[in-house]
């Protein structure tokens, strides 16, 4: 029956996909006119000048563990804070480059090992203070540097085991000396600058890791973003209002952000979100594939745009825990860390048959940690693929010594049966639907599945405090360059999800993927630079210690009442200059 239910599935998903391309749904029964997917064009788009007022209306995934950007590991922290702090650099999203931020300019010796930048004189703390080098000082060599503060930005700021060298040339100027020349220097040092006169004092207490906390006033948190936050209600909404120090303007003088004020709910039911965005109390929606049917028809009344973004650099996985300090039992850590189980266990995907189901095709099967959105290192026929294969799956688990049982299920040679737990955050359809179909289809080749969803920021918790945790399905963001995923790619990195923190690598084959992520972070030859990135994310597809599902393709929905909007699938282009027009 659950084969002939899969099977009706996939049918029927197939049926709307090959519709979908056109985009056009079948008017509902009240003659809605149907909207558009619309596809962002780069070059046609042109910033104009806005006018000052309004409220954004926004929602957010759920609630922040932290307010303190230095500790943010997970998009729940980072969105609520991402608006407070600027980086020395940051990225234009429409060309990928790097361009000034709380640094106005910057230049270089010749090798390219010193960098001088010039700070900007105009930029300011929210409690009025000026940015100076000793912020910049402070954050890198007391903040980032610091052993006592575990820290996913200390990954980004190591060449070859060495740190930079930062020192204050005047009250405006910092000076970086690197170990060797590397191409994504000036991306690197986009990091958050912190206040030193607001946080040096939790620094020498070695009580940083838990300053700004959740429950910390937001008029304590002090940064020099375009907004600063002014209320934050726990499973209700965060406000934001315009810094009056920030330093940016129009061609004309006004003042940026446009916007002077963000109302953002806080909304984990992504089904709830749909309703408020439909309903009008929120302006902009992250349109689920599974959504589409409903949305579409209801543009032309509600006023909104869909924009097909394209291939997301997100990716979604499984991955099992290898962590030998965790409390799993030992014998399924065996298992863990068995190649050909987790080899087994890809065979096993249906990726085709997700995509179909819970993304409405609107997503590209992969089996390493590179998407379509990286078109440098995107190539299909280099790295090693597991085409859906129910008996070459189970055949590679008798391999290793599992055997069947009377029951139909596989134990192993010491008699456990195989089984384990799969956990993923509650309120993700397209996650659920996933793990349901993981499920059915493991207990085919002889696997039980124990499949829960949980809260998220428990979830975040037993991955990244207790590890206590069998399998999960997560994704990660994904980054412009790989150099930026080092704390997931690299043994001692604090997001190297399978065995995080790794005071050497514990096989082979991470030792080997760390020595590729070295040398391409020295490596000044663009294709020699890529061909060291592709080796190791080939190296990853071989050994699977993530199984890596899909990407999918990003949708957003946004009220037409906003303007000067370019939404790409690394953010808003100048989100700043967006405006409302009534």
């Amino acid at each position: 029956m659950k084969e002939n239910l899969k099977a009706l599935l996939k049918a029927f998903a197939l049926i709307l996909i090959l519709f979908l391309p056109f985009y056009l749904i079948t008017p509902s029964e009240e003659k809605e006119e149907t909207g558009k997917i619309i596809k962002v064009n780069p070059e046609s788009f042109k910033l104009e000048i806005g006018k000052e007022g309004g409220i954004l209306k926004r929602a957010l995934g759920g609630d922040a563990k932290t307010f303190n950007p230095v500790m943010a590991q997970e998009t729940t922290s980072t969105a609520v804070i991402g608006v407070l702090f600027n980086g020395l650099t940051k990225t234009n999203l429409k060309t990928l480059l790097p361009e000034p931020d709380l640094a106005e300019r910057w230049e270089r010796n010749k090798d390219g090992t010193v960098w001088r930048f010039y700070l900007r004189k105009d930029a300011k703390w929210f409690d009025g203070k000026p940015v100076t080098a000793d912020d910049v000082v402070f954050t890198y060599n007391e903040i980032y540097y610091n052993p006592d503060i575990p820290s996913s930005a200390k990954d980004m700021l190591i060449i070859e085991g060495k740190k930079f060298k930062v020192r204050k040339i005047d009250d405006h100027t910092v000076e970086f000396v690197i170990p060797k020349p590397f191409a994504p220097f000036l991306q690197a040092v986009g990091q958050p600058i912190l206040p030193k006169h607001v946080l040096k004092k939790y620094v020498d207490s070695k009580t940083f890791t838990s300053a700004w906390g959740i429950n910390t006033p937001p008029e304590d948190l002090i940064g020099t973003g375009p907004y600063r936050l002014v209320e934050y209600v726990i499973g209700q909404y965060a406000v934001y209002e315009r810094n009056p120090y920030y330093w940016e303007k129009d061609k004309t003088g006004q003042k940026i952000p446009y916007i002077p004020k963000i109302k953002a709910q806080i909304i984990g039911d992504p089904d709830v979100r749909l309703i408020k965005f439909l309903s009008g109390e929120i302006d902009y929606y992250g349109v689920r594939p599974s959504d589409l049917p409903e949305v579409l028809p209801k543009a032309k009344k509600g006023d909104f745009t869909v924009y097909n973004l394209g291939a997301t650099p997100s990716t979604l996985f499984v991955v099992f825990n290898q962590n030998p300090n965790s409390p799993i039992p030992k014998y399924k850590l065996k298992w863990f860390r068995n190649k050909k189980f987790r080899q087994a266990i890809s065979y096993a995907t249906d990726r085709m048959g997700i995509i179909n189901i819970a993304y409405n095709g609107l997503a590209y099967p992969i089996y390493t940690a590179v998407t379509p959105a990286n078109r440098r290192l995107f190539d299909e026929d280099y790295y090693p693929k597991y085409p859906f294969n129910l008996k070459k799956a189970k055949q590679l688990l008798l391999e290793i010594g599992f055997k069947e049982g009377k029951d139909g299920y596989l134990y192993d040679q010491e008699g456990n049966k195989l089984q384990f737990t799969l956990i993923t955050n509650s309120g993700n359809k397209e996650r659920e639907t996933i793990g349901n179909i993981l499920k059915d289809d493991l207990k085919r080749i002889g696997i039980e599945v124990n499949f829960q969803s949980i809260d998220f920021n428990n979830l975040v918790t037993r991955l990244m405090s207790n590890y206590d945790w069998e399998a999960v399905i997560i994704g990660l963001t994904g980054s412009m360059d790989p150099y930026f995923g080092q704390n997931v790619w690299l043994s001692s990195g604090q997001l190297h999800m399978w065995y995080p923190n790794q005071k050497k690598p514990s096989t082979d084959w991470e030792a080997e993927i760390d020595k590729l992520f070295q040398k391409a972070a020295v490596e000044l030859d663009p294709e020699k630079r890529d061909q060291l990135y592709k080796e190791a994310f080939r190296i990853l597809g071989e050994e699977q210690p993530m199984i890596f599902i899909a990407a999918p393709e990003e949708l957003l929905a946004v009220k037409n009442k906003l303007k000067n909007v370019f939404p790409t699938v690394w953010g808003w282009y100048r989100s700043e200059y967006v405006y409302i027009q009534e």
